[in-house]
């Protein structure tokens, strides 16, 4: 399978990361383990996670997937062979996100001891607080790359000012440059990525990694009227998604699905693996069968003409 360059960075991965905000969560730690073998046997290398997740179930705190990770590699000896990012900064149990070069510091070691490693290929701010100066995050990724306890960093869910004065610091002060953004795209959810955070992308050669990439599972089509939440733990977030708009989109992916004979998780993932601007969307599926849709979605090239018909559909413009 091709690899694809996250950014300038010296990382590259297939056009596809397992998204790990589900161990922990809705799967437990001998599911996730079937999972994590069967995306890597199918010739993927690259998981995403975040020391947070998934500290919103009932009795946790977080860590758990990072956790679960961890095990994973140290089971199976595989940490050369796969591409790791997590996250930083989201609230913790601190009562509030936290990017100050401090809380940094004191973070990182933490998520290296529960995924035993001694570094993470790609440390991302999870969220920007804009009370804290780039200059003191972008200061703590600095030294933590020259200790050797990451190699990379990125950002996610930030606003398109913050990036660019991120990156216009990191040539200023020599600062490490973020090399990926992590931001929420999909068929649905185009018009805040494309319309502010794309171009800088494409203009800085930023690797994008997009996240809930089947809008909570929307875009599968399991999801068709609100009776339809209570088909997993995550259909309560389907019902921003219940109106025309999302409808329209579905209708796409019934035609182009059935033209190709897939299923509309595999297209809607395919047509984000056909952007010019993204370099792998993010996933998670909960058993093997919906982990095959992911998998198939990497072999999916869709037509000039099926990519019209999905764009017209899911357009904001």
């Amino acid at each position: 399978m091709k690899k694809r360059r996250l950014g300038n960075s010296d990382l590259y991965v297939a056009p596809l990361c397992f998204g790990g905000n589900i161990f922990g969560w809705t799967v437990n730690e001998k599911t996730s383990f079937e999972l994590l073998d069967s995306f890597t046997s199918s010739g993927f290398n690259f998981i995403d996670t975040a020391d947070v997740y998934s500290a919103w179930a009932p009795g946790n705190k977080g860590g758990e997937s990072e956790t679960i990770i961890g095990k994973w590699m140290k089971a199976r000896n595989n940490r050369d062979k796969v591409i790791i990012a997590t996250k930083v900064g989201s609230d913790l149990g601190q009562g509030q996100n936290d990017i100050s070069k401090k809380y940094i510091l004191k973070a990182v070691e933490n998520s290296l001891k529960r995924l035993q490693t001694d570094f993470v290929d790609l440390y991302q701010t999870h969220v920007d607080v804009a009370d804290t100066p780039v200059e003191e995050t972008l200061e703590a990724y600095d030294q933590l790359v020259k200790e050797g306890k990451i190699r990379w960093i990125g950002a996610s869910n930030f606003p398109p000012e913050r990036l660019i004065t991120s990156l216009v610091a990191s040539k200023k002060h020599g600062y490490p440059s973020y090399q990926t953004l992590q931001p929420l795209y999909n068929l649905y959810d185009r018009e805040n990525f494309e319309k502010g955070l794309e171009q800088i992308c494409l203009d800085n050669n930023l690797g994008v990694i997009s996240y809930s990439s089947l809008a909570s599972g929307f875009l599968t089509g399991k999801y068709r009227s609100e009776a339809d939440s209570g088909k997993s733990v995550r259909g309560g977030g389907i019902k921003k998604y219940l109106n025309k708009k999302g409808f329209t989109i579905l209708k796409a992916l019934d035609e182009v699905s059935e033209q190709y004979n897939t299923t509309s998780a595999s297209v809607a993932i395919a047509w984000l693996i056909a952007r010019h601007s993204v370099t792998a969307p993010i996933a998670s599926s909960t058993t093997l069968d919906q982990l095959n849709s992911l998998v198939n979605a990497a072999k999916l090239e869709l037509s000039n003409n099926t990519v019209e018909i999905l764009n017209k559909a899911s357009g904001w413009n």
